[in-house]
């Protein structure tokens, strides 16, 4: 290896912020280096990055091995312990050049005294037709099954005028879809001044940006999803018709106990008026099976949402105890019983993207083609195409069927 290699675990920031380190390894002349960027959302992330770590240092015995990302945020003692690691570096320093040019074997700062977030314009993403955007970092609230506000620190947002600026640069490198992504998205511009909401920013970008195919956002929480966002929805047909929700839960003592800002009934009324302005409009949603104190009943308010809701994107995760927590304190479910609720989840969820797809038949569809001539409709739904067609392109096509979980077709 003479180059770096990075290796990204866990969310789309994640794989935003790979990119910057990509470009300041480049510029610190780093060579025979592996960055592993980890994440800390479940005590099997962590389990995973450091399976990741073993086995990069047995490919490349002689590397460099610098770990970073949430895990190495919250535990830097123990990565910098592992054998196989010579460098750990907090999410903050990740993101400084001047990490890259030091040689401290330990770069951890304490991510809760961090007030902003810098902003780092990037050309592009290697091997992807889709480009990221961070607008925001960090989280305020307190879940009590969720340690990553201690590995990301406060919510701080990026004016509107730098991510205006990111967008451009990546259309004009020839992008054609940008999701925007961070850790809590709906809470955008809560510190900045005259506090614009994630609807003002959608609306001002799409403006400032009139060439930009696509624009699709990644996780929402449905209790602060605002009228702005959703009236761009039903006006501008370049922000995809497609919501991911964080809903975690579909029972109110389960959804009070996780200590999340929505109820049942919001979260059925957010999707209601989501559909009376976009009726094309569908839904994901991350769900946490057998969350702690979880009965039968209550997990079957979870079970009929997933229907009610008509979800064609399921996360569904068997909950696990992640050290830390508060959660972690509560009255255990069963792990049979936690994987057994998963299994129901994801089965209803199956059904309905089988009904979906099955409809889809017959339909015309613009897709952003992928490697491997593969793409994703605006409803983020994967298709599959018979002829060539390049990569990175907007390409209308006929669908022609369905085979395992997506759609195939033709270029109409």
């Amino acid at each position: 290896m003479s180059d770096t290699q990075i290796i990204t675990l866990g969310c789309r920031l994640n794989a935003f912020e790979s990119e910057v380190m990509r470009g300041h390894s480049r510029t610190a002349g780093l060579k025979n280096t592996v960055i592993i960027n980890t994440c800390a959302v479940t005590a099997e992330a962590e389990r995973s990055a450091r399976k990741n770590i073993r086995r990069v240092r047995k490919e490349n015995p002689n590397a460099q091995v610098i770990v970073t990302g949430c895990a190495a945020q919250l535990n830097p003692a123990v990565y910098s312990a592992m054998p196989e690691v010579d460098r750990v570096l907090g999410n903050e320093e990740k993101l400084e050049l001047s990490s890259y040019l030091a040689e401290a074997p330990v770069a951890v700062a304490d991510i809760m005294e961090i007030k902003e977030t810098a902003p780092h314009l990037i050309q592009g993403f290697d091997d992807q037709t889709r480009a990221f955007v961070q607008i925001q970092q960090g989280c305020d609230h307190r879940c009590t099954f969720c340690i990553i506000p201690f590995a990301r620190g406060n919510n701080r947002s990026l004016a509107p005028g730098v991510i205006v600026d990111q967008v451009r640069r990546l259309v004009e490198n020839g992008y054609r879809e940008v999701v925007f992504t961070g850790v809590d998205i709906c809470s955008y511009g809560t510190d900045l001044a005259g506090k614009p909401r994630l609807g003002d920013l959608v609306r001002r970008l799409l403006k400032a940006v009139p060439e930009l195919p696509r624009l699709r956002l990644s996780s929402l929480d449905p209790a602060f999803v605002d009228q702005a966002l959703l009236d761009v929805l039903a006006t501008d047909e370049r922000l995809m018709p497609h919501l991911h929700l964080s809903l975690q839960a579909m029972d109110d003592m389960v959804l009070k106990r996780m200590k999340r800002r929505h109820s049942r009934a919001q979260a059925l009324d957010l999707a209601r008026r989501a559909r009376d302005l976009r009726p094309d409009v569908v839904f994901g949603a991350d769900l946490i099976a057998g969350f702690p104190t979880e009965t039968d009943v209550m997990f079957e308010n979870t079970l009929n949402a997933v229907s009610e809701l008509d979800l064609l994107h399921l996360h569904v995760f068997p909950y696990s105890e992640r050290p830390g927590t508060s959660a972690v304190r509560m009255p255990a479910v069963a792990a049979p019983v936690r994987k057994h609720r998963a299994r129901q989840l994801r089965a209803c969820g199956d059904q309905i993207r089988a009904r979906y797809l099955t409809n889809q038949v017959g339909s015309r569809s613009e897709i952003l083609v992928e490697q491997g001539n593969r793409g994703l409709t605006p409803h983020f739904v994967p298709v599959r195409l018979a002829a060539e067609v390049p990569a990175g392109s907007l390409t209308r096509v006929q669908i022609t069927g369905r085979s395992n979980g997506e759609l195939t077709g033709d270029p109409a």
